[in-house]
């Protein structure tokens, strides 16, 4: 009956039949383990990418809101903070916030936000890659581009850590 569950495993010989049982039994449970483990690391990258997708439709609610501080919450505040824009690479938290403050003074300049992505790429357990594009519908002319983010898993939280908007 047993050699029904794996034949290729009843075929080896063994001087014991417990033996063989045994080296069945190993063989089944690698494999089980092996599906088990590919099941949780999709159930985990699914979990991720669905925080990532909350934490970028937050965004858009704190920007439609003209709450720059909020939206800018989910950036690292760390002095390597890199974002590139038409006017090149700034890096630190403290000097993105300023940026955006000076560029998007009033709700014609921010306008209404948009996001969509494009694709969505894990690197490592705790890095992402996101591909999208931004629209702002605005009073004053929309806008919009194209972005990468690189988000970061830094104390249990995803972070961008830089943002290439253009």
């Amino acid at each position: 009956m047993a050699g029904n569950l794996s034949p290729k495993c009843w075929q080896k010989t063994f001087t014991y039949p417990a033996v063989q049982y045994l080296y069945c039994m190993k063989k089944a449970a690698t494999l089980f383990l092996s599906v088990l483990f590919c099941g949780l690391l999709a159930a985990q990258t699914n979990k991720d990418e669905k925080e990532i997708l909350d934490i970028l439709n937050k965004q858009t609610v704190y920007w439609n809101k003209g709450d720059l501080e909020n939206f800018m919450s989910v950036y690292w505040n760390n002095d390597s903070l890199m974002f590139i824009g038409k006017s090149g690479v700034t890096y630190g938290y403290a000097n993105t916030l300023n940026n955006y403050k000076k560029n998007y003074s009033n709700k014609e300049q921010m306008g209404k936000l948009f996001f969509e992505i494009v694709k969505m790429k894990r690197l490592s357990p705790t890095y992402y890659w996101v591909l999208g594009k931004w629209f702002l519908k605005r009073s004053v002319g929309d806008v919009g581009g194209s972005y990468t983010l690189l988000f970061n898993k830094i104390n249990g939280k995803w972070m961008i850590i830089a943002d290439h908007s253009s």
